[in-house]
């Protein structure tokens, strides 16, 4: 290693670029590949909700003979995946983070799971009492719903813009999908909600290499 490697630069414009390197390295080793938190949500919903769709269509169709287990197994089966590899991500970009940050994500997070179990825990005791066909509705509307109400919360506490208009559209598309009906909802969601998160992912990403 040669001794002068470790002087400061001697000139103003060398000193810009060397905090700029530093800031470029720093903002890579702590904000992660946006596909990485987005896609694999996408691809779940686009995948799971399709396949719900498909078997079970409006007005009781079935559009591809499929076992009925078979859509809410790919489905759980996906977003346990995109949870997985979301903690993976999420851990290894902000473990290192400390302070007021860290206590929002831990906050945020707490969020999601309590606020997710309670939920599914009274629409259990609630969704025996209703119709196959609205107990379904039922079931992926509040899931959905839910989801769009905490990415809503999460733009707010971070400021985070596109995060928030994200849980915007998706509470849009999960109203229109109410409105729509049984089996209509697993459509609008599989193309507007999958493919919003697909394509938010694909902005954020972007927006990531033009800020480095």
């Amino acid at each position: 290693m040669n001794p002068d490697d470790d002087l400061p630069p001697t000139d103003a414009a060398a000193a810009l670029r060397l905090i700029e390197d530093q800031r470029s390295a720093t903002t890579r080793r702590l904000v992660p590949d946006a596909r990485l938190l987005y896609w694999p949500w996408g691809v779940a919903w686009l995948v799971g909700f399709g396949l719900f769709f498909l078997r079970f269509s409006p007005d009781d169709r079935e559009l591809l003979r499929l076992p009925s287990w078979l859509p809410l197994t790919v489905l759980f089966a996906l977003l346990l995946a995109a949870g997985a590899i979301q903690a993976v991500v999420s851990t290894r970009a902000y473990g290192q983070v400390i302070g007021d940050s860290a206590l929002r994500g831990r906050w945020y997070g707490c969020a999601w799971a309590l606020g997710s179990v309670s939920v599914y825990a009274g629409l259990g005791r609630i969704s025996e009492h209703l119709p196959d066909d609205l107990a379904g509705l039922l079931w992926s509307a509040t899931a959905v719903g839910l989801t769009g109400a905490l990415h809503m919360a999460g733009g707010a506490v971070w400021l985070d813009r596109d995060l928030f208009r994200l849980g915007v559209w998706i509470s849009v598309a999960n109203l229109a999908g109410v409105i729509a009906g049984p089996g209509w909802h697993a459509l609008v969601i599989a193309v507007a909600g999958g493919g919003g998160i697909l394509v938010a992912g694909t902005i954020a990403r972007r927006r990531q290499r033009d800020r480095r």
